[in-house]
């Protein structure tokens, strides 16, 4: 029996391109302010780009609210609140949520793709864990809003009012189902800003809460930069702000609210670390920490984006880190192969390039994946730096 040699030479045994089409809905060439279940212009008439990271093409005009805007929709949610809102019976507002979940999961393909477009992250990101969740925080919200009483024994449980709520642009639809679904379960009427950057699925959401029958005014979204989030904080007729994002962002809102009976709350950046002692099983450590500061290209407040470790296996964690890297992918963000898509925005990237001139600048010493990344959109190869002090800004300072 002669065996047949596989000639092996010269072959690519690279992953074929596996791309999610983007064929099977149409994106509008505009998109208005969402306020009282319609949409509707800005008062202005302004408008701005949202751009697909991944090839710096403008996917959408989106209006931009100005203050005169803003104002509009905290009073509209003001009035979906006193007269319809705060007087529908919990069980009556677990429905709706429950129907918004449903149609979540329904158009989750179509949420998904957007997301990644929009936003640059990896379609199975989008895919398997964004969409799926955010429908799963409506479900779980729905089973709780006729239930807070038991929660709360001797207590009488209220709503708090008007909600103004801004998400940042990390993780757009999930934010929103954070943000949304506990505020309407409660029986509280909702004003939402986007991040600017990333406001296609907050939209998309508005087009699901009217085809499940939400009542006008009770969900509204504006969407803009920091000036219209500023005129949200700013505003006299909201009882809560809650703000997803940056320390910078996060104190200055709680500075504007000083002094005001305005509910707050705030989540805000971190610079987490990963420790690893000499007893840990090193390759399962490895894989932990590409996971917990690659996942979603980094962009998580909770990424470990400091590693520190014991001395004796520092070589071994820091060589077999290197190799783990140098298997990463890095590309079309619809690509199903993709391990890390497109930076969020040009602004985005510019920071994290500044903070790699700045690490090496002050001493320490860069790692970079020799993976090929595409021309066009906005890319940067896996990285890492090593012989890093304390007093470095790269070490104190969110990236």
């Amino acid at each position: 029996m002669t065996k047949t040699k596989i000639p092996t030479k010269g072959l690519d045994w690279g992953y074929a391109p596996a791309p999610e089409s983007a064929d099977h809905f149409q994106l509008k060439k505009e998109y208005g302010l969402f306020v009282g279940g319609k949409s509707v212009p800005a008062s202005t008439g302004k408008r701005f780009a949202t751009i697909n990271p991944a090839t710096e093409k403008i996917l959408a005009q989106v209006a931009d609210a100005g203050e005169k805007d803003v104002d509009q929709a905290v009073r509209t949610a003001r009035t979906a609140y006193e007269k319809v809102w705060r007087k529908t019976s919990a069980r009556e507002r677990g429905k709706y949520l429950y129907r918004i979940a449903r149609i979540i999961q329904e158009r989750a393909r179509e949420l998904a793709v957007v997301e990644s477009m929009d936003g640059g992250k990896p379609i199975r990101e989008s895919r398997d864990v964004d969409i799926p969740l955010a429908a799963a925080h409506f479900f779980y919200h729905a089973g709780w809003a006729d239930k807070l009483p038991y929660a709360f024994p001797g207590k009488t449980v209220r709503p708090i009012g008007v909600a103004g709520q801004i998400i940042p642009w990390n993780f757009p639809l999930l934010m929103v189902a954070w943000k949304v679904a506990p505020a309407l379960a409660c029986g509280n009427t909702v004003v939402l800003k986007p991040a600017e950057t990333t406001p296609l699925t907050a939209l998309l959401f508005a087009e699901i809460c009217q085809e499940a029958g939400l009542p006008d005014g009770v969900f509204n979204c504006i969407t803009g930069a920091g000036a219209t989030g500023a005129a949200l904080v700013n505003h006299a007729g909201l009882d809560k702000i809650a703000f997803t994002g940056s320390t910078e962002v996060g104190k200055a809102i709680q500075k504007s609210l000083a002094g005001r009976s305005t509910k707050l709350t705030l989540e805000l950046g971190g610079k987490a670390a990963n420790i690893i002692f000499e007893d840990a099983a090193i390759d399962q450590a490895v894989e932990g920490i590409v996971n917990g500061i690659f996942f979603n290209q980094g962009h998580v407040c909770c990424a470990g984006s400091r590693l520190l470790v014991q001395e004796s296996v520092e070589k071994e964690v820091v060589a077999k880190l290197k190799a783990r890297m140098e298997h990463l992918i890095v590309g079309d963000p619809l690509d199903k192969n993709t391990d890390i898509g497109a930076i969020n925005s040009k602004a985005q990237c510019d920071r994290i390039q500044t903070y790699l001139k700045v690490g090496q600048e002050e001493g320490a010493e860069l790692f970079q994946t020799k993976c090929s990344i595409p021309d066009r959109g906005y890319f940067i190869r896996p990285s890492f730096f090593t012989k890093v002090a304390q007093s470095h800004r790269i070490v104190q300072e969110e990236i």
